[in-house]
């Protein structure tokens, strides 16, 4: 496995921190009053491609605002693009991914606790 460079780690927690906005202000009207955290971002080493975790409580909407997500992925990406016009050159490919280790936590302290 890679190590990601500076300016990779750089992009990433910008991409994090503007997607987080970015769902914020659209709020949970849209997201079907879902929570949407963006809990990471992994960025090729050539900048063009986004992997972003994304963490949805509560979980049994989890399918179903991924669709959401999915249908208003272009629109996400030209909000990062014009957030972003000024540092990258091109605007990062975007992939949302569900982060469920959350969920995993959850079944592993359910299981302990028996």
């Amino acid at each position: 496995m890679e190590t990601e460079s500076t300016r990779q780690q750089k992009v990433a927690r910008q991409l994090q921190k503007d997607l987080s906005e970015i769902f914020q202000q659209q709020g949970m009207r849209i997201y079907d009053g879902a929570m949407i955290s963006v809990t990471g971002v992994r960025i090729s080493s050539d900048l063009s491609f986004a992997k972003v975790f994304v963490s949805i409580f509560p979980s049994s909407k989890t399918e179903n605002v991924m669709k959401i997500i999915s249908q208003n992925s272009k629109s996400i990406r030209m909000e990062i693009g014009k957030r972003v016009k000024n540092q990258l050159r091109i605007v990062p490919e975007i992939a949302f991914n569900i982060d469920d280790s959350l969920d995993y936590v959850e079944k592993i302290e359910s299981l302990l606790k028996q």
